[in-house]
């Protein structure tokens, strides 16, 4: 398993090949067998195969095309809806209504998704997390009929990779371990940590395609820009009010 980790590469173009039912359940059989807090289970796992609901999904992804060509689409979702159904059978009051509700839940679901997503690589599937799911998610949930209680967190692409990309480039283990404390990091710090990326292929492509003087300035004024974040946050927020997870 170590091994698929390492190897992991996000894949965005997929062969027009159907995944196998018994491939699809070991995969979600893996996602169930995750941690999550409590034995709780509060996350779902909405499954996506069908045509016209990955067409209707396909603008909510600003029309990535792996969205349109996965054969297999699973969004995950915080799921408070059951739990609260239980309770209240079972003569248990619930006070699922607030943000830590909401934050148990997405982490439960997130570790879900990766668990799914080992399962598939460890199949020889390709895999790839939709990072708009947050952004579009009141129109997720009209689509995919989520009640109240539900919010997508995260989505992931699954098929048989039709291409071979490079590992992506990450940052050396010194820039993210920390031991005992947290080690701040001085300027020649961050200067040696960021050296190789900032040489990188990757980086003088994104320099670039986006004309900027810094890779940084690539994230803070073309990819992650304060308007956009602020505006996001705000909808997200709205969502997660209307789904009942902050009403105080």
């Amino acid at each position: 398993m170590t091994d698929i980790i390492l190897k992991h590469r996000s894949i965005r173009k997929y062969k027009d090949e159907k995944i196998d039912k018994d491939v699809v359940d070991s995969i979600l059989q893996a996602g169930i067998r995750a941690s999550n807090t409590g034995s709780m289970q509060v996350y779902s796992i909405i499954i996506t195969q069908d045509k016209e609901k990955r067409e209707a999904l396909l603008p909510l992804h600003f029309n990535q095309e792996a969205v349109k060509q996965a054969p297999l689409i699973l969004t995950f979702c915080a799921d408070l809806n059951r739990f609260n159904k239980w309770c209240n059978l079972r003569d248990a009051k619930p006070e699922c209504d607030n943000f830590l509700w909401f934050y148990t839940a997405s982490i439960d679901a997130v570790i879900t998704a990766q668990n799914c997503a080992l399962a598939a690589e460890a199949e020889g599937l390709g895999i790839c997390y939709m990072g708009t799911t947050n952004y579009t998610a009141d129109k997720i949930i009209e689509v995919l009929e989520l009640p109240k209680g539900v919010v997508p967190v995260t989505v992931l692409t699954i098929g048989y990779p039709d291409e071979n990309p490079g590992l992506t480039d990450r940052l050396p283990s010194e820039a993210v371990v920390h031991y005992e404390t947290y080690k701040d990091f001085e300027e020649e710090d961050i200067d040696r940590i960021y050296n190789e990326l900032e040489k990188s292929e990757f980086a003088r492509q994104l320099l670039e395609e986006n004309k900027t003087e810094t890779l940084a300035q690539v994230f803070t004024e073309k990819r992650y820009t304060g308007v956009n974040n602020i505006h996001f946050s705000k909808s997200l927020l709205e969502v997660i009010k209307k789904q009942g997870f902050w009403n105080h």
